[in-house]
C-alpha cells in the first residue's frame, strides 16, 4: 500500500505532460502535413497547383508550391506546431496545478 504523499506524487507525475514532446510531435505534424500537401500537388501537376496553398506566402515567407517550397514550408510549420504543442502543454500544466 502506498502511502498519501506517495499517492500524491504519483497522481501528480501521471497528470503532468512533457510540454517539449507535444510540442515536437504537433510541430512534425504540422510540418510533415504542409510538406506532403505541397509536394502531392507537385506531384499531381496541372496548370496552376496549389493555388490556395500558395497564399501561405503571406505568412511564411520563401515558401512556393514546389519540392524546395516544401522544405520552407516544413521549417516553418514546425515551429508554428512547436510553438502551439508547448502551449497546449504548459496550459494544460497549469490547469492540473503543475509548477514546472
Amino acid at each position: 500500500m502506498t502511502l498519501p504523499s506517495e499517492q500524491h506524487q504519483l497522481e501528480h507525475a501521471l497528470r503532468r505532460l512533457n510540454a517539449r514532446a507535444w510540442g515536437v510531435a504537433t510541430g512534425l505534424l504540422f510540418g510533415g502535413g504542409l510538406f506532403f500537401a505541397t509536394n502531392i500537388l507537385v506531384l499531381k501537376g496541372g496548370d496552376d497547383p496549389g493555388v490556395h496553398l500558395r497564399l501561405l506566402r503571406a505568412f511564411f515567407p520563401g515558401y512556393s508550391v514546389s519540392f524546395v517550397g516544401s522544405l520552407v514550408g516544413f521549417v516553418y510549420a514546425f515551429v508554428v506546431g512547436y510553438a502551439t504543442g508547448r502551449v497546449i502543454g504548459a496550459v494544460y500544466n497549469a490547469m492540473v496545478g503543475d509548477e514546472k
